[in-house]
């Protein structure tokens, strides 16, 4: 039997598009290359699954730095409490943390798989494994989806929400470009978006995690682009952890620009209060090696860095280091920099920046501006947010817009055959 719709890719937006479409009586097909939907699901927030973030539909937007007002019709229609609430209607109690980040109560991202799943079966969307290699255009209009196990899909709409290029092993490998490039759209060059950041002057400290530091980045202007306090973890190629990956969404043009990454490493003091503190540590360890004295202050692993910096051996005894040395060990304590050299390769990317221009679709429904009956939704636009659960909420929500555009695209065709 012929679907009214090809939904193309098994990840967030597509699930949602399959079931909105079939909220309204369409017939779906859903492609998914992998053997199981939702694969990329599995591996966001940590295995947990960060559903969402629990706040208003303007700030989703302010958390989206990249084409947010194309997002605005989308998110308002399918806004967070929306999707909380969509969730919970499928069994799966939620649970806001820290950031009003939202997650399943059981902390398990299988359980949003296997809601969506079961969904998706009670709703009749036909599920195939198979990978879309090509669309057939006729006349400017789709009118089939066709396979790499060669088989041919007839429909009178096709969504497009295969995902970037970030976690290939996922299935994420760009397919979905290639398809909107057959339908005629621009799509923008694709970089990583939370993802490491590689720096220099790391060595010795791989592994090493600080939490409650604040990060500072700067630009070489000198211009504050990234500002926050929270955990990283120092790699054999530089920086990594929660706030590096929120950064490095600010970090858009390694190309034109570069960058010096600030590390506090005491933001609750202020440079006199950090002083006492240094003299009363000073004092009590006088007789002792620097060294050790500062390991009161800071890891084992950090000590030898932060020393160097200071231009301090660190083998004198804490008595005998002067008011300069002092002083500069605690300018370093309070800013630890670290240029960065650019951001790890876009496979290592949380999410992808870049993608089909949005100026080429319609905010509305999804709707492709170069072929009827193509929707897009997703990763594959030109739209990404920062961490804390804003990407999932733009899957959502594009992904319904699409699959509510392309069933009463359907409902249009079916009456005008009529």
């Amino acid at each position: 039997m012929t679907s009214d719709i090809i939904v193309i890719g098994g990840g967030a937006a597509g699930c949602m598009a399959a079931l909105a479409a079939a909220s309204m009586g369409a017939r779906v097909t859903l492609l998914e290359r992998n053997q199981k939907i939702g694969r990329k699901l599995y591996i966001t927030g940590k295995g947990r699954c960060n559903v969402t973030n629990h706040c208003s539909v303007q700030e989703v937007l302010a958390n989206v730095p990249h084409n947010a007002r194309f997002l605005t019709s989308a998110v308002t229609r399918f806004p967070p409490e929306e999707v909380m609430a969509f969730f919970e209607g499928l069994g799966v109690p939620l649970k806001t943390e820290r950031g009003n980040r939202v997650f399943p109560q059981s902390d398990r991202a299988a359980d949003v798989i296997d809601a969506l799943l079961l969904a998706l079966r009670k709703s009749r969307v036909k599920l195939i494994q198979d990978r879309a290699v090509s669309l057939e255009i006729v006349e400017g209009s789709v009118t089939a989806v066709r396979g790499e196990s060669g088989t041919r899909y007839p429909c009178k709409a096709a969504v497009v929400a295969t995902g970037g290029v970030s976690y290939p092993a996922t299935g994420s490998t760009g397919d979905g470009y290639e398809l909107a490039r057959q339908a005629g759209h621009t799509v923008q060059p694709t970089r990583g978006s939370l993802v490491p950041l590689v720096a220099e002057d790391c060595a010795g400290m791989q592994g090493l995690s600080l939490r409650n530091v604040a990060l500072k980045i700067k630009n070489s202007k000198k211009k504050t682009v990234f500002q926050e306090q929270g955990e990283l973890l120092f790699t054999h190629f530089g920086l990594s952890g929660p706030l590096v990956l929120s950064a490095s969404a600010h970090l858009r043009d390694f190309d034109k620009d570069r960058y010096t990454a600030s590390i506090d490493l005491k933001p609750a003091l202020d440079e006199e209060t950090l002083d006492r503190r240094l003299v009363r540590e000073l004092t009590e360890g006088a007789n002792k090696d620097l060294r050790h004295v500062l390991e009161t202050l800071e890891p084992h692993s950090l000590i030898p860095h932060l020393l160097e910096r200071a231009g301090v051996s660190g083998s004198e005894k804490a008595n005998a280091l002067t008011r300069t040395q002092r002083r500069r060990l605690l300018e370093t304590i309070k800013a630890l920099d670290f240029s960065i050299l650019g951001p790890r390769p876009v496979e290592e990317a949380i999410v992808t920046a870049g993608g089909v221009t949005v100026k080429e679709v319609s905010p509305g429904d999804m709707a492709s501006k170069r072929a009827k009956g193509l929707f897009l939704a997703g990763e594959v636009l030109d739209v990404d947010a920062y961490t804390g659960g804003f990407n999932l909420q733009i899957a959502w929500s594009t992904g319904r817009a699409a699959g509510l555009g392309a069933a009463s695209f359907c409902r249009e065709e079916n009456r005008d055959e009529v």
